[in-house]
């Protein structure tokens, strides 16, 4: 930067001219690079767009056909599985001696209850009369079998199995079924004559329609059967057709072929189905695939768009590289000016630029260090402090204990110097707890306890105190000699200068998912000022057990966190609540 300075004043038009050059030079690669980019991709999404158009045309005709395949197939197996069932009936027929008999009887309701699509069966004697048939039928009044076209085609021809156009049947009393009819030329025995006669089974219609109903060919497509004189037997639209609203060409054809119509243009696929020569014919929209054309090229169209917004930021990116290290660097600074020092940068660039920023990282990497140093001292030394608090026994408190139960033992008062003897051999007992901190809830009860029968001998019954505990938390862990510093202070600067007699209340119960104590007492109360700053870490107590009330504070913060502590509640003349907060723990 320096050298461009000098040279700048040395000879200022050269280094202008200079500066242009450059300028120059980063456009014309900025420009020549994104009409390179630009053409690139326009010829590439010209060549995509011609492939992707071919392959949604193929696509659609291979669908098409595969489409048309599998619902012939489902056709021709669902006849073939119809036409197998007038085979076994016409074998049993004609190996029956009489008919009608039960037996033939009982073999037509078991394929009748087997196969619930086939709606009724029955065979007609050459004169139109009904033989037998299932379910139970009863031919309707003045109904003439002979003229029906499925009769006349099957007993003309005995090997012929006749398919016919859907129709409803209303041959049979009750029965108004929409039906495909099977009919067939049979011959039978009535006694011992030869009776030439006509099988007929009655297939629901509604079978075949959900066989194609469930095809779905675009938005739009459909597939309808006809006949082999092109007369339709299912078709989708079939109201419109009826009423005139729609029609459809039926070519003589097989195969696929653009059909123009007045709804545009069409892909038409034709195939014929085995047994009956009906044909199934799928009719696919060829505006949905120009739609489909449509937009792949509009998506094509985006992608450009956004790839040559892309590319020009991209280049716009590379011609600003030089000057953007150093902002990056200059923005870290400011932020460490502010107090930021969790903070590290990753700077690419030139290698003045990259070792530049290494040593950025390794001073605030030295600073940080340095601090983290200083905050572990400071909290080992408060630690280290708490803990001296913590394993202070009071003097006093211990000489006025002696000291009481010497004067009980000179005047006989052998009960109460038991009762001190045991209750200060408990405390110290817990007290030491074998140099560990963390306790069980019924030992830091029993603690606190036997501290208040002392304090109680010592004040010659001056208060009254009360225990309350929740039977399953005592086996919770819990910091040791919380208890005691509280019940001194509520002693000392509650109850000992009251006139009435004091009360002192120790509960523990789980609340809200924690552990809470709660020390209460009817004392003098606490002044609101000083109980605004009772908590703070530098407030002093004026006397007690050494601990004090802020400490206890802080040694479960500090072992803890912040959510758990003391939390304080006074009034002048009316007592003092004091909650405690700790976490269920169990180990």
């Amino acid at each position: 930067m320096n050298n461009r300075i000098k040279r700048f004043l040395n000879n200022p038009s050269k280094t202008v001219v200079s500066s242009f050059k450059v300028r120059g030079i980063q456009f014309i690669i900025t420009i020549s690079f994104t009409l390179i980019t630009v053409f690139a991709m326009l010829f590439v999404g010209i060549l995509i767009y011609n492939k992707s158009s071919n392959l949604l045309e193929n696509n659609a005709t291979l669908s098409t056909k595969q489409l048309v395949n599998q619902v012939n197939s489902n056709i021709e197996y669902y006849l073939k599985s119809t036409k197998e069932v007038s085979n076994l009936l016409e074998k049993n027929i004609y190996l029956n001696e009489n008919i009608p008999n039960s037996k033939l009887q009982d073999q037509m309701n078991v394929i009748q209850t087997i196969r619930e699509d086939i709606t009724s069966v029955a065979v007609f004697s050459d004169k139109g009369e009904l033989i037998i048939g299932s379910p139970s039928l009863i031919l309707k009044d003045k109904v003439n079998i002979i003229n029906q076209d499925w009769f006349k085609s099957a007993i003309n021809k005995s090997e012929n199995i006749k398919f016919s156009l859907p129709h409803v049947q209303n041959l049979f009393n009750g029965k108004h079924d929409w039906v495909v009819s099977l009919s067939r030329g049979i011959y039978f025995y009535s006694g011992t004559k030869k009776v030439h006669g006509v099988l007929l089974v009655d297939m629901n219609y509604s079978t075949i329609g959900q066989l194609c109903q469930n095809i779905s060919i675009g938005k739009r497509g459909y597939i309808y059967i006809v006949d082999s004189d092109n007369n339709i037997i299912y078709h989708p639209q079939q109201q419109l057709i009826n009423i005139g609203l729609k029609s459809e060409k039926r070519e003589d054809y097989l195969g696929s072929y653009i059909e123009d119509s007045d709804e545009g243009k069409k892909l038409v696929t034709i195939k014929t189905v085995n047994y009956t020569n009906w044909k199934v014919v799928a009719v696919a929209y060829m505006s949905e695939i120009s739609d489909l054309k449509k937009t792949g090229t509009n998506f094509i169209g985006w992608i450009l768009f956004v790839c040559i917004i892309l590319v020009i930021f991209i280049f716009g990116f590379i011609s600003a590289k030089i000057s953007h290290p150093i902002k990056q660097l200059e923005e870290s600074m400011k932020r460490v000016e502010e107090g930021e020092f969790n903070i590290y940068i990753d700077v690419k660039g030139e290698d003045e630029v990259e070792r530049l920023a290494t040593a950025f990282n390794l001073m605030i990497s030295k600073v940080r260090y340095l601090m983290g140093q200083i905050v572990m001292e400071q909290e080992a030394k408060r630690k280290s402090e708490l803990d001296a608090l913590q394993a202070q026994i009071n003097p006093h408190f211990l000489y006025n204990t002696l000291d009481s139960i010497v004067w009980m033992a000179e005047n006989g008062k052998n009960d109460g110097v038991i009762t001190m003897v045991t209750a200060l051999a408990k405390l110290f007992r817990i007290s030491i707890s074998r140099g560990r901190n963390i306790i069980t809830v019924r030992e830091e009860i029993e603690h606190a306890k036997n501290y208040l029968i002392i304090q109680k001998i010592r004040y010659k019954n001056k208060f009254k105190f009360e225990i309350i505990t929740q039977e399953e938390v005592l086996e919770y862990k819990t910091t040791k000699l919380i208890l005691q510093p509280l019940i001194e202070n509520s002693i000392y600067h509650g109850i000992e200068y009251m006139v009435d007699e004091g009360f002192i209340r120790i509960s523990v119960s789980i609340t809200n998912g924690k552990l809470l104590y709660e020390v209460s007492d009817n004392g003098l109360g606490i002044d609101p000022e000083k109980l605004k700053h009772l908590l703070e870490y530098r407030v002093k107590t004026d006397s007690g057990s050494g601990v004090g009330v802020k400490n206890v504070h802080e040694r479960i913060q500090i072992r803890y966190g912040m959510e758990y502590g003391l939390e304080i509640q006074s009034e002048i003349e009316e007592g003092t609540t004091i909650k405690i907060w700790l976490p269920l723990i169990k180990e």
